[in-house]
């Protein structure tokens, strides 16, 4: 079985000879810890991978993405980076006053992706292919606005809050096409809902507002036969139904935030937990027995005869030996 029936298999809980792999190596390790980022990467291949995002016309970005400093992205949002290998915050907002949405444009260039490339990418590999990209609503609205702001216009409501979110949820919707057109096995969603202890807005703000977005991405992922996987951070256990109903396969969540016992009793063989091991506390201060027992304890709480992938984010401040433990744990189960 390659990786891609391999995670197929685990997507329709169908009995995989195995759990799937996936290792998030963000840039802090690259930096860090070159040497094991090779050995992890040799000793446990990723059953997934990403589809590269190029694009027949140059992206408008100013900037390194990871590098500390300014960087601008395709949308013309700027965030403020103070620490090399990891994402900055936008402090300034792209639309400052609602007269600013006069100027403002979705960047069409990110429709014009190289589908040629993509389609070869992904018949070269036996691999599981997500989209090079991934389509967040919510914090793109954030990044337009800043977080603050945005809070406050969910709260609000003004009537241009709805033509800012249309504007964005139309180029989304035409993303998702263009990625849905191509041989990727999965379209990507991301949107961080989570605080520690609960949602950063009400469940019924998502469920009106930007739920109706998720299902439409969805929808045209179906109808071009794709799965969808979603990232969402934090405390989310409140909207997690609502991403099952519409069709979600596989959640990145922090399950060790919400209770993995609890999110076993309710959603266990209905969604695809995507991962992860615990990234605040376990991955950089705990223990190899401790590491041991949390993965052991997703198996035995969230595994059913497929449902779970291994996914681990080796990031800032998590141990190397950790991140190797997480796999090693993860073949022995």
């Amino acid at each position: 079985m390659n990786s891609r029936e391999l995670v197929r298999k685990t997507l329709t809980f169908d009995s995989p000879e195995r759990i799937p792999r996936h290792i998030w190596v963000l840039p802090w390790a690259e930096e860090h810890y070159p040497d094991f980022v090779e050995k992890m990467h040799k000793d446990f291949p990723d059953d997934i991978i990403d589809a590269p995002a190029l694009y027949k016309e140059p992206l408008e970005t100013v900037g390194d993405r990871y590098s500390p400093g300014i960087y601008v992205d395709e949308w013309g949002c700027t965030f403020n980076n103070l620490q090399s290998g990891t994402i900055g915050i936008v402090h300034k907002p792209l639309v400052a006053n609602w007269k600013d949405l006069d100027n403002f444009k979705a960047p069409e260039s990110v429709l014009c992706l190289d589908q040629d490339v993509v389609k070869t990418f992904c018949k070269e590999t036996k691999r599981f292919v997500l989209a090079g990209t991934v389509v967040r609503p919510f914090e793109r609205f954030q990044f337009i606005r800043t977080m603050e702001q945005a809070l406050i216009d969910l709260m609000e409501q003004p009537s241009e809050l709805f033509e800012l979110l249309r504007r964005i949820h139309e180029l989304y919707l035409k993303e998702v096409e263009v990625w849905a057109r191509t041989d990727v096995d999965a379209i990507a969603l991301m949107d961080d809902w989570g605080t520690q202890r609960a949602l950063i807005a009400s469940p019924d703000i998502f469920r009106e507002i930007f739920k109706p977005m998720y299902k439409e991405y969805v929808e045209i992922a179906r109808s071009y036969g794709k799965y969808v996987f979603m990232h969402s951070d934090g405390y989310i256990i409140d909207i997690i139904p609502d991403l099952i109903e519409i069709g979600i396969d596989a959640l990145n969540s922090q399950v060790f935030c919400m209770g993995v016992k609890e999110l076993g009793d309710r959603f266990r063989g209905k969604i695809t937990f995507w991962g992860e091991i615990d990234r605040q506390h376990l991955l950089p201060n705990g223990s190899r027995q401790e590491i041991k027992n949390a993965v052991r304890e997703v198996y035995r709480h969230l595994y059913a005869e497929g449902g779970v992938i291994a996914q681990c984010e080796f990031g800032l401040e998590a141990k190397p030996e950790n991140v190797i433990s997480v796999f090693e744990t993860w073949n022995s189960v």
